[in-house]
């Protein structure tokens, strides 16, 4: 009994915070001097990371569905479909925001749990400030924006870092991968997996958020409040993305 009543009080307790953030801001230039920042502290600074974890990725879903599917029957260019689609299907979009909401949700659960136990939040309160638009506002609306960014280009490192093991080893050709990875290509999948990641982008931004929001105590608090935030976003970003792979691929 204590969970379903646990569940239900953080989910009326999130869906309240909402709706004090989804306001439009008092100060529009504020807005978008603090969106300006959290564009670059979510997303270009989350561009290295984004990078590395995807042309090993590619590498290695390349090598590992080549040695795996060592069978005559096959066709030589299955390898370069099976890496594409598992890039653009899941890695990119599902696995990329899991890592994520490790990266920017602690962050965020942090800053603004911060923010909470030194009364910043409560200061902001007393002079009259939406402190829910004026701190997740901006954080929600630059993640949203910059994770269609950081797919495409996980999508395109991907594919190099398959590319590179066809050029630099012989685990597979360089004309076989090609037209693997252009082989009976469909553009849906792109969408399908924006459309994923612009919902994962907004659960792990307003879920840290929430978490950050509601950290009251000490420096304790604050580190259980950012692990709170990522396990419980990894959880949404999985269900969502059951959900969103029933509704738009069958």
């Amino acid at each position: 009994m204590s969970f379903i009543r646990n569940f239900f009080e953080h989910t009326g307790r999130y869906f309240l915070l909402m709706g004090r953030m989804f306001h439009l801001p008092d100060r529009a230039r504020m807005f978008f001097r603090q969106l300006s920042k959290e564009l670059e502290k979510q997303g270009l600074q989350s561009l290295p990371l984004v990078v590395i974890i995807s042309i090993f990725i590619g590498a290695i879903l390349t090598i590992q569905t080549k040695l795996n599917t060592s069978n005559p029957l096959l066709p030589t260019y299955s390898t370069g479909l099976v890496t594409r689609d598992t890039l653009l299907l899941e890695f990119s979009s599902t696995i990329l925001c899991l890592l994520l909401a490790g990266k920017v949700g602690s962050n965020i659960a942090s800053e603004i749990g911060t923010m909470r136990i030194t009364e910043q939040i409560d200061a902001l309160e007393i002079m009259g400030v939406n402190s829910a638009n004026y701190l997740i506002l901006p954080k929600a609306v630059a993640f949203v924006a910059m994770m269609p960014i950081l797919v495409i280009i996980s999508m395109a490192v991907g594919l190099l870092g398959g590319y590179g093991v066809a050029l630099f080893t012989d685990v597979i050709t360089v004309a076989d991968y090609q037209y693997g990875i252009t082989y009976a290509f469909t553009p849906f999948y792109v969408w399908y997996s924006l459309i994923k990641s612009l919902v994962f982008a907004f659960i792990i931004s307003t879920v840290s958020s929430y978490y950050g929001y509601y950290a009251y105590g000490g420096a304790l608090e604050v580190g259980r409040a950012s692990t709170k935030a990522v396990v419980n976003s990894s959880v949404l970003i999985l269900f969502f993305n059951l959900l969103l792979t029933q509704l738009m691929l069958n």
